[in-house]
């Protein structure tokens, strides 16, 4: 397959300008149906012009299916769109990056979607997509899976893109690994955690406690019996999910007082992970007192999965992963393209 492109882009150097067009199409086409022709040539970024010559194209193919709601792809529609996905990260040279991006930042693996989610919000549907591909490799067919996971928007998105598992034979359990931000409750751990089982056709177990909490607080909640039951499951997690903030973004959302703030500031802290912030040679600069996942269960975990993109996150990606565990990367174009223009590899070290 990879020949037969090299002598296309010599024979016809259009055709993958094409190519790469029409899957744009179908892409979206696949997260955003049903929509209109104008709508998705805003999304686009496309006149509507160009837009209803391709339309008409892939609609005389049998890809696209017209109705009064909009345009759906049909069932060959989102074949084409499974089968060129591999075929577009070869073209795209996102394979290439993704080597290039394990080497700079010293993970075992790194996956990377076409698109910048900062710019293009579909581009986080991608990047579900993609974590819930590599959750499902990850399962074992044999004994428990538990599945720890955080919070935010990206792993709501993950949620979004949930399915139920090849491995349907797999016991799946699924585990909040954080109490409640305080944020929109759509991208609180609970809520992403039970819409993960229930689109997966696992089980459950939610955290009900508040993300920060004082030492009075602290020593008294862990001691609950239900409470302790979660945090068992989460020291026990098979695969952990989580996502990766910015520091100062999360600061702000964690609604800290000043004096995280000027720290935040002060110290140059870039990310953030599970209550821990760091900084750009990933020194964990300040810890916030939670009930929930904690750095030393990342280590005990068969798995972990950590899902960030966006080229404003890439400090955050690389601070992070200065000392981050042997995780899997998942991530977009955008931010993988900032984190390799000027870096060059760096060896982790895993001591706080």
């Amino acid at each position: 397959m990879e020949h037969l492109l090299d002598l296309q882009k010599k024979l016809i150097p259009d055709v993958l300008d094409i190519m790469s067009t029409r899957y744009r199409i179908l892409q979206s086409l696949h997260f955003l149906q049903p929509i209109g022709r104008r709508s998705l040539s805003s999304y686009l970024g496309m006149t509507e012009r160009v837009l209803r010559g391709e339309v008409t194209f892939l609609h005389q193919q049998g890809l696209i299916r017209m109705a009064s709601s909009g345009m759906y792809l049909t069932s060959d529609g989102e074949a084409i769109v499974q089968e060129l996905g591999k075929v577009m990260k070869n073209i795209s040279g996102l394979k290439n990056m993704e080597k290039e991006l394990e080497d700079v930042l010293g993970v075992p693996k790194a996956v990377i979607v076409s698109g910048d989610s900062d710019r293009y919000t579909l581009v986080k549907n991608e990047l579900g997509l993609a974590c819930v591909k590599e959750m499902e490799r990850s399962l074992s067919t044999s004994g428990e899976n538990i599945i720890a996971v955080t919070g935010g928007t990206t792993l709501a998105a993950v949620a979004e893109m949930m399915h139920p598992l090849k491995k349907a034979h797999a016991d799946l359990l699924f585990v909040s690994a954080r109490g409640g931000l305080g944020e929109k409750v759509e991208n609180q751990a609970n809520t992403i955690c039970a819409k993960m089982a229930e689109k997966a056709e696992g089980r459950y177990h939610l955290l009900h406690v508040p993300d920060q909490l004082s030492d009075e607080s602290y020593h008294s909640l862990i001691e609950e019996p239900s409470i302790h039951r979660v945090l068992q499951l989460i020291r026990r997690a098979t695969i952990i999910v989580h996502g990766i903030g910015d520091a100062k973004t999360m600061a702000i959302r964690r609604h800290s007082g000043e004096a995280l703030l000027k720290k935040v500031d002060t110290e140059r802290a870039f990310a953030e992970a599970f209550g821990y912030f760091f900084d750009q040679t990933g020194r964990v600069v300040h810890k916030v007192q939670t009930i929930g996942l904690q750095w030393e269960n990342l280590f005990d975990a068969r798995s972990v999965i950590a899902v960030a993109g966006g080229r404003s996150k890439a400090k955050a990606i690389e601070a992070y992963f200065r000392k981050g565990s042997d995780s899997v990367l998942i991530t977009d174009e955008g931010a993988a393209q900032e984190i390799l223009k000027n870096s060059k590899p760096f060896r982790r070290s895993l001591l706080l």
